[in-house]
């Protein structure tokens, strides 16, 4: 199983917390019961980890006319809203919440040139909340594809997640299905799309990242 890097140092934390619990309970507690429940908890929290960080290999659907899903999860409301912060008009927005259990490694769901990044500081409300996308912790990632259309996608920090790392850079192009970054801990991710974007997933629908086609342009 293949771990991403930005799992690295909290899973040797988490690990090496984890073992001296363990062992502290092991050494003081006279109740085999104690020992044994502690030395699960621990076990399952640094498995956890390993699992929570992991990197899936996938078969990357690549198709210029399609908008493959950044990232795992289910599909939670597909809505045409308006879009204040760079298109400045109505959009169709497909909202993605991932869980615990998701991959939270998120990709680029169309190739082109990074036409806009932007970090923003923020609160931490419930990522299933419509108001995350404006009010949470997230970054907004603008590619242009080679025929000039405009995607939208935006990473979403949730009430537990503390931190959206981005790689997009302004000005450079990335491919379909290439790495975008990583949410960790519980999370959403907004697709912005043009209105009249002919959508293939609804509300409810289970999604995987490089994979799973969302929209066709």
């Amino acid at each position: 199983m293949k771990i991403h890097k930005e799992g690295y140092t909290i899973i040797i934390v988490n690990a090496v917390i984890c073992a001296v619990i363990a062992a502290a309970v092991i050494i003081i507690s006279d109740s085999m019961l104690a020992k044994w429940i502690v030395s699960a908890i621990c076990l399952f929290l640094a498995l956890f980890m390993l699992t929570f960080f992991r990197v899936p290999t996938r078969n990357c659907r690549i198709d210029e006319s399609l908008v493959i899903s950044p990232g795992d999860g289910k599909v939670v409301k597909v809505k045409e809203v308006v879009e204040n912060e760079y298109f400045h008009g109505k959009c169709i927005r497909v909202s993605i919440f991932l869980t615990f259990f998701n991959v939270h490694v998120t990709w680029f769901p169309v190739g082109g040139i990074v036409s806009y990044y932007k970090y923003h500081p923020g609160k931490y409300i419930f990522a299933w909340h419509h108001k995350s996308s404006e009010k949470n912790e997230r970054t907004t990632i603008v590619v242009k594809n080679d025929n000039g259309q405009e995607i939208l996608f935006r990473q979403i920090a949730g009430i537990v997640a503390r931190r959206v790392v981005c790689y997009a850079e302004e000005g450079v192009r990335f491919g379909q299905t290439d790495q975008a970054g990583f949410i960790k801990f519980g999370s959403r991710l907004d697709v912005f799309l043009p209105l009249g974007t002919e959508i293939l997933v609804k509300r409810g629908d289970k999604v995987k990242g490089q994979e799973t086609p969302i929209a066709k342009l």
